[in-house]
């Protein structure tokens, strides 16, 4: 599985509104990005700064970049243009995150607690 992390910004007092339409999400997005191999997906809101941290969990870059050529996730950009800044194509504004640190609850007869355990 191949973790990606990304951060998004809302326009001010916008979030409210980023919420809504979120909840739910749009039924043939949502099959969409699970056809294309999106295992998780949750985008965090930092209130203060009005950022967002997105997170998703994918089978293939490959099958990730198509969702952006989907018809549905085109039409979801144009509906979320007013609320958070865009890209000339209606994508959202983002820039990538570079995974620093991952931990799995994996058990793995290497790793041992501080008491030898």
């Amino acid at each position: 599985m191949i973790r990606r992390g990304f951060r998004m910004w809302i326009g001010e007092g916008q979030a409210e509104e980023y919420e809504r339409r979120h909840n739910p999400i749009w039924p043939e997005l949502e099959r969409t990005l699970f056809a294309h191999g999106v295992h998780t997906y949750s985008i965090f809101l930092d209130p203060e700064t009005n950022s967002l941290f997105g997170y998703v969990e994918i089978e293939s870059e490959e099958r990730w970049a198509e969702v952006a050529t989907t018809e549905v996730c085109k039409r979801w950009w144009r509906h979320m243009r007013g609320v958070m800044p865009s890209n000339s194509d209606d994508s959202p504004v983002s820039r990538e995150c570079r995974e620093v640190f991952h931990i799995d609850r994996a058990p793995s007869p290497l790793v041992r607690d501080a008491d030898g355990q």
